[in-house]
């Protein structure tokens, strides 16, 4: 979609909100969402864990706060265009859910607007905030340590396949900094261990197909798909490729495991929204990004699937197995 053609959807949006929706909205603050993936449907569950923060706090949707939604589709480069959408229309808070694309993109936006962020890297390093125990500026929030777990996933899955000599790492190229740093992870999680390392870029399902047919060619014997908002809605399809192709993989979310990936390891997404929401509040009650400190998520979680082990002539060692938070059969 051209850069004009999308701006003009956008307002064409706006205007077609029944007028009675728009007077209500204007009489409660607004919380503006900016998400790299596809739609509220495929965050259902973090938005009910969200939801729970957020009524901690004292807020609940519709009662005494209302939400506006921008979703970049995986589409990175849209992420300026929504964040500058969002504060044309006057919101109170903005929350960059999921990636450290969208928390870049709303602090480019506005140096006033409050932005709760969920990233995966150093928000630090990255230049988010100038310390975590002291943000300074507007922006504060959750940092999932994602990346820095990268060595565990790694670690794990070459407990489950030992004779693999082999690992390739999934990335989205357009996600900038959080794949760079996922990729600097792995390749030294990998050399500590003595294994070659492949990386694979897949920005669109094209190039998820692409990718596992390079994965076969280079004969890598698994793989870690990083954690990114574009992967995450392409989740069915990463599990059945996997399956087609008999890789074993490891994924950063438990939904993957859920889907029928093999295992996953990561930050407990839902304590993290839940954070989210209470910050959210917190500021809607007037206290500055400045003053809370950004939180590091604590809560890991560890999940496998037997069956789908079995279908790969897997089976997990007893370690690896006791280790697990939960097990599917």
């Amino acid at each position: 979609m051209r850069r004009r053609e999308f701006i003009s959807l956008l307002g064409a949006t706006a205007a077609a909100w029944p007028l009675s929706a728009r007077a209500q909205q204007a009489a409660l603050p607004v919380v503006g969402w900016l998400g790299s993936g596809l739609s509220t449907d495929a965050y259902s569950g973090r938005f009910a864990a969200y939801r729970g923060g957020l009524k901690e706090a004292g807020y609940v949707e519709g009662q005494n706060v209302a939400f506006e939604y921008r979703w970049a589709e995986g589409q990175y480069d849209r992420l300026p265009l929504l964040a500058a959408d969002l504060v044309r229309r006057g919101v109170a808070v903005i929350v960059a859910l999921g990636s450290g694309p969208a928390a870049l993109a709303a602090k480019a936006a506005t140096p006033t607007i409050p932005i709760v962020f969920d990233v995966g890297f150093d928000p630090v390093q990255n230049g988010l905030v100038a310390t975590l125990s002291r943000p300074a500026g507007n922006l504060t929030g959750v940092v999932r340590l994602n990346a820095e777990v990268a060595a565990k996933r790694v670690g794990l899955l070459h407990e489950v396949v030992p004779a693999t000599t082999s690992i390739a790492l999934l990335i989205n190229p357009t996600a900038g900094f959080n794949a760079t740093t996922q990729t600097k992870a792995l390749q030294v999680a990998t050399g500590v261990l003595g294994l070659r390392s492949l990386v694979l870029n897949a920005g669109d399902q094209g190039g998820i197909e692409a990718a596992f047919e390079v994965l076969v060619q280079q004969r890598a014997g698994a793989l870690v798909v990083s954690g990114d908002p574009f992967f995450t809605s392409s989740k069915d399809r990463l599990v059945a490729l996997a399956a087609r192709y008999a890789v074993p993989a490891i994924y950063s979310w438990r939904i993957f495991t859920h889907a029928g990936g093999l295992l996953s390891y990561g930050p407990n997404l839902l304590d993290t929204d839940r954070q989210v929401g209470i910050y959210t509040g917190r500021i809607l009650k007037g206290e500055k990004p400045a003053d809370l400190p950004v939180v590091q998520s604590t809560k890991f979680e560890f999940v496998i699937n037997l069956k789908t082990a079995r279908t790969l002539g897997l089976q997990f060692p007893p370690g690896v197995h006791a280790a697990a938070d939960e097990v599917i059969e």
